[in-house]
């Protein structure tokens, strides 16, 4: 059974704190009554999980006050105004300083419970994301292979057992599983950091390359050699040498390779001369080696040199409860890079994140982050109104229905009336009638630099 949502009551009149604590606890929540602002200030810290309902009019330290003093305990608390009618000015303007919302008395029970409601997902959301950033943190701070499923923290067990070894690495994983982020960890983490870390896509370089690319060639070895040029594995040498998609090297450069893996010495391109060489390889492959049939042209005897220890990387499917930690990492990184806010982790998002395959895995999901991040919806699910629930009439449930999808346009627009009307499709006169009609205030929802 899930734990109610606190919810922080603060006002002076005895028998009105009484009557609305308990239509609140009627609806399902956890109740913390207060008789002035200055109690509730003293347990109210940045970490209060629900929403603050406070009287404006109060001896000592006003509603309004105590706005202002939880604004500097955390801006993203949401704080509900229980106003006179004299009140209402001041009221908008809080609205306006970042307030959430505010009732004007005498207020029906549904108004306050669907208020606090809406007020309590949004402190929920915001909890989760700062939970989630923070995650991601400390995930970064301890390994750039984030991920706290049983299969990540074994896959850094093993990782840091065997880092600081010279043995060299076969990794296997689907495109984009972060096969050349684990090479660069079993570099970071061994002896070898202080060397060069050389990376080279063995698909990504025709046949007449990448013999020259790899050993390097002298003045003159071949048309178009103008100058001596130092091969990647001589200039990994003292660190580690990063092969990807090894499956793609030509046969003929694989048996040079073997030799480098036995001897670790090289022969450069037009030169006798053999040269040693102190490296650690870790070679990626994005198909089983293992498989005759998948190996094809791959020679076995060099699959059995590289293959001293196999690392396999999970594809991002096998370990969904990683996703949104992953998904806030990727967001806040895009935000600095672009400059923008950190987006809160909304219901649209919160579904994709959770339905899509990710046949592309963490790269696929790191640049999802990035166009959330810049506001664009391409490869978001699109929202899914919610169906009317509870009971009653079909009339009333209908009625329920139009007011959540009111609401939703509202908030997808930041209270602007024209874009939510066109939204909605309905003329102006009918919008407010609506809004009347379902008490909604739309000042609540008016965006807030």
């Amino acid at each position: 059974m899930a734990t109610p949502m606190p919810v922080a009551l603060i006002d002076d009149d005895k028998d009105l704190r009484r009557a609305t604590a308990q239509t609140l606890e009627l609806a399902g929540f956890s109740v913390l009554a207060y008789d002035g602002a200055k109690a509730a200030l003293a347990d109210l810290a940045a970490d209060f999980a629900g929403p603050v309902v406070t009287d404006i009019r109060m001896p000592e330290l006003d509603g309004l006050q105590l706005f202002a003093m939880l604004k500097g305990v955390d801006t993203d608390l949401p704080v509900i105004l229980m106003t006179g009618h004299g009140d209402i000015p001041m009221a908008v303007q809080a609205i306006q300083d970042g307030a959430y919302d505010f009732i004007a008395k005498p207020f029906s029970a549904d108004r306050l419970v669907q208020s606090v409601r809406r007020a309590s997902e949004k402190r929920r959301l915001i909890l989760e994301n700062r939970m989630l950033r923070k995650a991601a943190e400390d995930a970064q701070e301890n390994s750039p292979l984030i991920g706290q499923t049983p299969v990540m923290e074994n896959l850094r067990k093993i990782l840091r057992h065997i880092a600081d070894t010279d043995v060299d690495v076969l990794v296997a994983g689907e495109t984009g599983s972060g096969k050349e982020v684990v090479a660069q960890i079993l570099h970071q983490w061994s002896h070898r950091r202080k060397g060069n870390f050389v990376a080279l896509n063995c698909g990504a370089l025709p046949e007449t390359v990448i013999e020259s690319e790899l050993f390097g060639h002298e003045a003159g070895a071949f048309t178009g050699a103008q100058k001596r040029r130092t091969g990647r594995i001589e200039h990994a040498s003292g660190g580690t040498l990063f092969l990807d998609e090894i499956e793609s090297m030509p046969v003929a450069t694989q048996v040079k390779m073997l030799r480098v893996l036995e001897m670790r010495e090289i022969t450069p391109l037009g030169t006798n001369e053999v040269r040693p060489v102190d490296l650690r390889v870790v070679a990626a492959a994005k198909i089983d080696l293992g498989d005759p049939d998948l190996r094809g042209d791959f020679r076995e005897d060099l699959y059995y040199r590289l293959n001293v220890v196999t690392i396999s990387i999970p594809p991002l499917r096998e370990r969904r409860d990683d996703i949104p930690l992953l998904f806030s990492h990727f967001a806040a990184r895009a935000a600095e890079r672009f400059r923008r806010e950190v987006p809160a982790l909304s219901p649209e998002v919160r579904r994709h994140l959770a339905a899509h395959a990710w046949p592309g895995n963490v790269r696929e999901l790191s640049h999802y982050a990035e166009r959330v991040v810049l506001g664009v919806e391409g490869g978001g699910a699109a929202p899914v109104p919610a169906q009317p629930t509870g009971g009653g009439t079909l009339p009333e449930r209908l009625e329920r229905y139009e007011e959540e999808i009111i609401r939703d346009a509202l908030t997808a627009n930041d209270g602007d009336v024209r874009n939510t009307i066109e939204a909605l499709g309905i003329p102006r006169k009918t919008f407010y009638d609506k809004l009347q009609r379902h008490g909604i205030n739309r000042g609540g929802y008016t965006a807030r630099k």
